[in-house]
């Protein structure tokens, strides 16, 4: 029960910090003009190549310094900007009129007023398609919580259960029971969010 709440904790916070900020993010790259913007894109957007366990010693050895290992935030961090939500909801933000946004400011709307009510209604589809992917990763994401938490009582569900896999001895009852329980959120998930999923799929596929 503590793991699943772990679980439930670390996955919940990673994809509401990872929607808001990437879709800010996201927003800027398509929609605000300041110097570099398309330079610094490109530059994001080849570190894509880049396989993500390459990156896991530098971040840990970050996060050492900072003093995050063995806590929840350091578990957070990598979702919190990625590249590839980024990516995603700036193709998506693309397709937002320029006239509106015009429109707003004209009106005397703040940036931060004009993204959240005239281009966040028109990229929701893109960002629930953001948060089942996050969600889906930092929920079934074992590799990192196993290098950034040392304290067993502060492992995620998938960890725990990995440690139930003993070299002699193995509760296979017990192991059955938590892969139910790792794989029914999941699936829960993608389920409510399905039409809305499906559709931020199709229309970024179209639009990209």
């Amino acid at each position: 029960m503590r793991n699943f709440l772990n679980s439930a904790v670390v996955t919940t916070l990673a994809t509401l910090l990872s929607v808001f900020v990437n879709a800010l993010a996201g927003y800027a790259f398509a929609k605000l003009p300041f110097p570099g913007r398309e330079r610094v894109f490109r530059a994001l957007a080849s570190v894509m190549v880049v396989p993500a366990q390459v990156a896991m010693l530098p971040l840990f050895l970050l996060l050492r310094e900072l003093g995050l290992v063995n806590t929840y935030a350091g578990v957070i961090v990598p979702y919190v900007a990625s590249v590839f939500g980024i990516f995603l909801v700036r193709q998506y933000a693309l397709s937002v009129p320029d006239e509106l946004l015009e429109a707003a400011r004209l009106e005397g709307a703040g940036e931060f007023a004009i993204f959240r009510l005239v281009a966040v209604p028109i990229i929701r589809p893109i960002l629930v398609t953001l948060a089942a992917f996050t969600f889906l990763s930092a929920w079934n994401d074992f590799m990192w919580p196993l290098i950034i938490l040392a304290d067993s009582s502060m492992y995620t569900l998938p960890v725990a259960l990995a440690n139930l896999l003993g070299e002699h001895v193995q509760d296979t009852e017990l192991m059955m029971a938590g892969s139910v329980v790792t794989v029914v959120p999941a699936l829960l998930v993608f389920l409510v969010f399905q039409r809305t999923y499906v559709r931020g799929i199709l229309s970024g596929s179209v639009k990209g």
